[in-house]
């Protein structure tokens, strides 16, 4: 049983996969605002639906990736240890290089660049994005709000969330230039970090997050 239970979800991960990458190859050929998710069911050989059970929404198709960094950003300051600042476990988190700037393969830094193009290009995506990180900040100063005992929107919860968030998205922002530029994904691991630390320097002593 738990080998059929392995076989499917290796199944609906391989699956998933092309979708996505049929997707992306569309999107960079024809611009994202211009691809229907028909055509991208019909080249990963699924039906509209399938493509919609595993992104419901198009823009997922792009953005998935980041979805799944702030969950787990958001989530790493939560389940932080007792007596761990928040800056601190943000930091901790956003300081590991993560997916293509974790490697050197080339493929990773262009499906970035890609992604950076489409996004430039889109502004449903760049819409999207706004919202990402405007949801994801408020649950980030939702967060620090309940742990200090006051409202949800507590001016001094909001401000540190910004701040934080500022610095994720400030960085980002410079993977995407670096990525656009042809650099390495090694020499973007070494830029961004470093951005990340200045920035995260700045903050910390006025913080006192």
């Amino acid at each position: 049983m738990t080998t059929e239970t392995g076989l499917r979800e290796r199944k609906k991960q391989q699956t998933r996969q092309r979708i996505q990458d049929c997707a992306i190859e569309l999107f960079a050929e024809s611009g994202f605002d211009k691809v229907p998710v028909a055509a991208i069911a019909r080249a990963a050989d699924v039906s509209e639906a399938t493509v919609f059970n595993y992104f419901p929404t198009k823009e997922d198709l792009v953005y998935e990736g980041m979805e799944a960094f702030e969950h787990a950003l958001i989530a790493a300051v939560h389940d932080r240890a007792d007596g761990v600042p928040v800056l601190t476990a943000f930091r901790d988190f956003v300081l590991q290089p993560r997916g293509a700037l974790a490697g050197s393969d080339p493929a990773g830094i262009e499906r970035v660049a890609t992604v950076a193009r489409l996004a430039a290009d889109s502004p449903a995506l760049q819409g999207r994005e706004r919202q990402t990180f405007d949801r994801f900040t408020q649950a980030l100063a939702e967060l620090i709000a309940a742990e200090r005992g006051v409202r949800p929107d507590d001016p001094e919860a909001w401000v540190v969330a910004n701040a934080l968030m500022g610095v994720n998205r400030a960085m980002k922002a410079s993977v995407h230039r670096q990525a656009l530029a042809g650099q390495s994904g090694k020499r973007i691991a070494k830029d961004v970090l470093a951005l990340g630390r200045r920035a995260l320097d700045l903050l910390e002593d006025g913080l006192g997050a």
